[in-house]
């Protein structure tokens, strides 16, 4: 099925490839490869030169159409949508980069323009521009080769060129002031956000970043998909943990909802606190914890800002998911464990404050000295020395015999 826009960029991928920011601002994507835990090996399977998924067309000849700003009036509607039209030419990048390099430049020079057009001239998304700009045929998104961030370098996408300029294009649609969610909701629906979601397990960092931007723009501007897309989310997540354990959206996905989750409003709905008790939590077992877990804990220590009589939770939680064999993972649990103690009440640690030090004090008196540094770093942070401070006939008893044993006979010192 040939679609009869490409501009979107849902669509233009499944053909061929492959915030409104809180005051506390979450922790970027990390785009760079960490290194985590070994675990049974997968028989993998070949690995794609390129993630596109390119269905060419046939006619690729592309005539050279006259500038919209130089067009009269009357006209310029028209030319748009034969300008939107003309994406749907799909080139090769890949197999032969040299080839129609004239009719891809008229492209690339095409989607430009568009760019620019939408973003510095008023009242140009008109109500026939919507069905051009947003067009979903059936998904076609291969499995595709698996990508093990310990082992591989992401597989860029071949087309970028092109569709670097697709994602700007509709991102700028989006953000148009003449956009209008009631004429687009016909358009971006359900099928639509379903089919952004498939996009978000796209080995480029690149294009995930711009799919991240894209998906939080239309959860701002569709009341009504809001709660959908944090169903199928989660969704997402309960495939990633309990099925695959491995996407490769997981951060971005995250990171979204860090700030949605910023925005939620009190007292929270029991489907929120499901979310951290049911997903959050359970994201903390999966062995590539390292690849997201700086969004993670961003996402739940909103949480705990959020509600504090749910700190009780998501320390025990926490403490069921601890490592018991993998250090590094470790010191990110230790990581997480002092940010939450940072936004802890009183109140709520002493509730679990002798099951929580009994875990620091395994950790004080671990023989992998990273994890034990770490423990000991707790002691520099003055608000968790109050907290010790005011609960010292508590604490102490647990504490002391892992701090004498250690400065006694711990082998790196």
């Amino acid at each position: 099925m040939v679609c009869v826009s490409c501009v979107c960029p849902v669509c233009w991928e499944q053909q061929s490839g492959s915030k409104h920011p809180s005051n506390s601002t979450p922790p970027p994507t990390q785009l760079n490869k960490i290194k985590y835990s070994s675990g049974p090996q997968l028989v993998k399977k070949e690995r794609r030169h390129s993630s596109s998924r390119f269905s060419l067309t046939k006619n690729r000849e592309l005539v050279k159409l006259p500038s919209l700003k130089d067009s009269p009036l009357v006209e310029r509607e028209d030319l748009f949508v034969q300008k939107l039209r003309q994406c749907c030419v799909l080139f090769d990048f890949l197999s032969d980069p040299l080839s129609d390099l004239k009719f891809k430049e008229v492209k690339r020079a095409g989607l430009n323009e568009m760019v620019e057009y939408i973003t510095h001239s008023s009242e140009v998304v008109t109500e026939s521009i919507y069905p051009e700009a947003v067009t979903l045929p059936p998904s076609s998104n291969p499995t595709g080769a698996e990508f093990d961030p310990e082992e591989d370098e992401p597989t860029l996408e071949a087309a970028w060129p092109h569709l670097q300029l697709v994602y700007e294009f509709f991102l700028r649609f989006l953000e148009s002031p003449d956009f209008q969610p009631n004429i687009a909701k016909k358009y971006i629906d359900q099928k639509f956000v379903m089919s952004l979601l498939d996009l978000f397990d796209s080995e480029d960092p690149r294009e995930r970043d711009f799919l991240k931007t894209i998906l939080h723009r239309v959860y701002g501007k569709f009341l009504g998909l809001r709660a959908y897309i944090r169903r199928q989310i989660n969704n997402i997540f309960y495939r990633f943990i309990y099925e695959t354990e491995h996407h490769n959206g997981i951060a971005e996905l995250l990171e979204i909802l860090g700030s949605i989750i910023n925005g939620f409003a009190l007292p929270l709905k029991e489907e929120h606190k499901m979310f951290l008790i049911r997903v959050l939590l359970p994201l903390h077992k999966v062995k590539s914890l390292s690849v997201y877990h700086p969004q993670l804990a961003y996402c739940v220590v909103q949480f705990l800002e959020k509600e504090s009589s749910l700190t009780e939770s998501v320390i025990v939680g926490l403490l069921k998911f601890w490592p018991k064999t993998h250090s590094p993972k470790e010191v990110m649990f230790l990581n997480e464990l002092e940010e939450i103690l940072d936004v802890i009440e009183p109140s709520e640690f002493m509730k679990v404050q002798e099951t929580l030090f009994r875990q620091l004090a395994k950790c004080v008196s671990s023989p992998h000295f990273q994890v034990a540094e770490r423990a000991l770093y707790y002691w520099n942070n003055e608000y968790i020395m109050s907290l010790i401070s005011d609960n010292a006939a508590k604490i102490l008893p647990i504490m002391f015999p892992a701090l004498y044993k250690n400065s006694k006979s711990h082998w790196n010192k």
